[in-house]
């Protein structure tokens, strides 16, 4: 019996060639990373030719859109960043906490072992001001006498900021209390024993096991609101600033909203006729083969910038389609819209559309959002979208009698009578999502 056979078989393969791969890339690439990536390209490819873009079609735009800001200016790279800092920039190591903890430290004459002990407790200091409890039980470990250990850390406490060095949030109120010199017992105590239930406004419970009236309790709950929880705080580096390009406008023109790509900041990027007759006229062999597949790479780069705006124009225009009433000013809801459900309208596959709104933001008269920020599952099956509900909350607890919120049910039943039909639980869920207190702990 023979082992070979003869098989005829047909299937489909998708297979990723070099350009479907780079295709792929430049679509997900942000702006930022875009600028970039075009700029190392040009850089290694000879037949690459990059020239600024003319700014008049953008400042044409700006006058018929004066809110639209594209972010249009001088590029900037990630190699840029290791510049040297600029002159006269405050040093973070010399201002950080622990360097103004070791500085008081040093300027008080105290023993060389305490000394020594109380500047390790003081590296030990997190951003916010205190020590892991696990810090000091380590030192035991160490076979440091635990009176010593306690010495140093009463050192640390005792500087500024108050409260730094405190392992708790209830040690880190008591100490600056009694840096203070409060005398209100109740605020003492309840700073130190009952910060949860004062948390939740359960004043009736705290006065009950401390025999104290509820106007004392809320006298105490506004000296202990006083204080800061993040002695550390002044000492944080304040976060850089992000700055957002808008890949896509969303403006209104001629009396239309229509969707305009910014490719305004991007340099224009064409092939080099000089070495194209180069790679015709020359006699080498090396050099044809060099040049011809340097222009293959540079016709892949232009093919996948052309198709990334396409992509990026098709899927920002089926957007406006679908969450016109909110581009038009009519609503601050969104209509509900998936990601898949938009790749079925483009005929993309979702993946695709995934990687085409992937770290992209839209500007529009409202102001500039993040492409995902219009994907809104719709709720229960709905015709409202999560952010609609989100939305409608925040609204009904704006305009709530302080003095008697509305709870949850309340909430919910509110909503059905806007046509929003969701359950308890879920307006539960949001009002966390969103930041917002029970009811309880909204009253005032």
């Amino acid at each position: 019996m023979s082992l070979v056979q003869l098989k005829t078989e047909l299937r489909q393969e998708l297979k990723l060639t070099p350009q479907l791969l780079q295709s792929m890339e430049v679509l997900q690439m942000t702006s930022q990373e875009l600028l970039e990536y075009i700029s190392r390209q040009t850089e290694e490819n000879p037949l690459l030719d990059q020239s600024d873009t003319p700014e008049r079609a953008y400042e044409e735009l700006r006058q018929q859109a004066s809110w639209i800001d594209g972010g249009v200016g001088r590029a900037t790279f990630a190699h840029e960043d290791a510049a040297l800092a600029e002159p006269g920039r405050a040093d973070r190591d010399l201002e950080s906490l622990s360097a103004f903890l070791r500085d008081q430290l040093e300027r008080q004459r105290l023993p060389k072992p305490l000394l020594a002990l109380s500047v390790y407790l003081a590296e030990l200091v997190d951003e916010d001001g205190y020590l892991a409890q696990e810090d000091v039980n380590g030192l035991s470990e160490l076979n440091i006498p635990r009176e010593l250990t306690g010495r140093a850390l009463e050192q640390l406490q005792s500087l500024d900021p108050p409260g730094v060095g405190a392992r708790s949030l209830s040690e880190c109120l008591v100490l600056q209390l009694k840096r203070r010199g409060e005398t209100n017992q109740a605020a003492l105590d309840i700073a130190a024993r009952f910060l949860p239930e004062l948390g939740r406004k359960h004043y009736g419970a705290i006065a009950q096991k401390l025999g104290l009236s509820v106007s004392e309790v809320k006298a105490a709950e506004k000296i202990i609101s006083s204080l800061e929880p993040h002695p550390g705080r002044a000492f944080q580096p304040a976060e850089p600033a992000v700055y957002v390009r808008p890949d896509v406008f969303v403006a209104e023109l001629e009396g239309e909203l229509r969707v305009i790509l910014n490719e305004y900041y991007l340099p224009r990027v064409s092939v080099n006729d000089y070495y194209v007759r180069l790679m015709k006229e020359s006699d080498e062999k090396e050099t044809r083969d060099y040049l011809r597949q340097k222009l293959q790479q540079a016709k892949w780069l232009l093919g996948s910038l052309e198709r990334r705006g396409g992509t990026l124009r098709r899927c920002a225009e089926a957007i406006l389609e679908a969450q016109r009433p909110f581009f038009a000013g009519d609503t601050a809801a969104l209509a509900p819209m998936t990601l898949s459900s938009l790749a079925e309208r483009l005929e993309l596959h979702t993946s695709t559309v995934s990687r085409a709104v992937r770290g992209k933001y839209l500007q529009c008269r409202q102001g500039t959002y993040p492409l995902r920020y219009f994907f809104s599952l719709p709720v229960s099956g709905g015709d409202a979208s999560r952010q609609a509900v989100k939305h409608a909350l925040l609204l009904l607890v704006r305009d709530e009698d302080p003095g008697r919120p509305l709870s949850d049910q309340r909430l919910c039943a509110l909503l059905e009578a806007e046509g929003i039909c969701v359950a308890r639980r879920t307006v539960a869920k949001y009002r966390m999502e969103l930041g917002i207190g029970s009811s309880a702990a909204r009253k005032k």
